[in-house]
């Protein structure tokens, strides 16, 4: 039998659910670790009784404690994990998620959190290697079969050269990629437009910043807007600093396509309508699945037929599992490098210009 979670636990728990609703799936997810992390410190009787019946104690020099154990590895989830020092990225990550609770939770007080050396970016693609990398996914598209040692079918080979192409000519995240529409497609595939932000928040990025800051669209609506009751003043500088850092939104940018990006997707697009062809409803998505997937959510098993739109982790598990691929077959070959198997890596490496308006 469990033992029950102390008060306080219980309300940071409670105060996590809100705000899961307003942020994304991933930080959603990162927000309940952190959480874990705080009931089996409690759990060690590691904090003073006052911890025990109010979140707000949780965030004062409690969360020096929280944080020493924490990074040592001793709040780690598995236990053959326990005593494993956390990275530095999962440091960040928990750092941050910290300052998101805190703003929540004691939004009237300063409160610690750790300073953390900055993470250098993952190296990105030189041209010279995007140039071997279109030409190498070109070959694998034109196979006729998939037993070639790839392990990917013709549609997935389609797909997948048409994705990095557009990517190549326009340096989109995945999750502008996710959202393309065939109508974002100029005449003859010339042409691609690229949201690079939602169209909310009084012409400033409410969506992006709260995406980047790691808190909820309103949070950052109000901050922007100049009402910022009850949000702490860290939370406040996050997200005044990541609209100094993204400065004024573009609209839709419109990039040129390659000829040979026109073919690829060309050729996808063909794919795509046979994928497309028995489902009812809106059928707009550039981007679509390949195969039916089922997944169990909340007890309840739900399912999907090919040809559903991606969303933006779909499309980087397309990319990653198509360079993990990649890189098995050319392994060993004379002047190939490894690709990264993250596609920001890919993206940080465009520098296109869109066409003026």
């Amino acid at each position: 039998m469990t033992e029950e979670k102390p008060p306080s636990i219980r309300q940071l728990d409670a105060l996590v659910d809100r705000l899961a609703g307003g942020v994304s799936a991933e930080r959603a997810k990162q927000l309940r670790m952190v959480a874990g992390m705080f009931a089996r410190a409690a759990a060690r009787d590691v904090f003073p009784p006052s911890a025990s019946l109010r979140v707000e104690v949780l965030f004062t020099d409690v969360l020096r404690t929280f944080w020493e154990l924490a990074v040592a590895g001793e709040l780690r989830y598995r236990a053959e994990d326990v005593g494993r020092p956390l990275p530095l990225a999962t440091q960040r990550t928990v750092r941050d998620c910290l300052g998101i609770l805190a703003g929540e939770a004691v939004p009237d007080r300063e409160v610690w959190l750790p300073v953390l050396p900055e993470t250098k970016p993952k190296p990105t693609v030189s041209p010279a290697e995007a140039a071997v990398l279109y030409r190498r996914l070109a070959d694998m598209a034109a196979r006729a079969s998939f037993r070639d040692g790839s392990g990917l079918s013709f549609e997935d080979r389609t797909r997948l050269l048409a994705m990095v192409a557009v990517v190549l000519d326009c340096g989109a995240r995945s999750g502008e990629l996710a959202v393309m529409r065939l109508d974002d497609l100029g005449e003859g595939e010339a042409t691609i437009g690229v949201r690079r932000r939602p169209q909310k928040g009084r012409g400033r990025r409410a969506e992006e910043i709260a995406a980047v800051v790691g808190v909820s669209v309103k949070t950052a609506q109000e901050v922007l807007w100049g009402r910022p009751r009850r949000i702490s003043a860290v939370t406040q500088q996050a997200v005044l600093d990541a609209a100094e850092r993204l400065g004024p939104p573009p609209g839709v940018e419109t990039y040129r396509l390659r000829e040979g990006t026109r073919v690829a997707v060309r050729r996808w697009l063909a794919v795509r309508e046979d994928l497309v062809a028995d489902l009812e409803g809106a059928r707009s998505a550039l981007w679509v699945s390949l195969r039916p997937r089922g997944i169990r959510q909340g007890g309840v098993e739900r399912s999907w037929p090919a040809g559903v739109p991606l969303g933006p982790e779909g499309v980087r598990t397309a990319y990653a599992r198509g360079m993990v691929a990649l890189n098995m077959l050319m392994a060993g070959q004379y002047g190939w490098s490894p690709m990264p198997e993250k596609l920001e890596q890919l993206r940080r490496s465009v520098t296109a210009e869109p066409i003026e308006a």
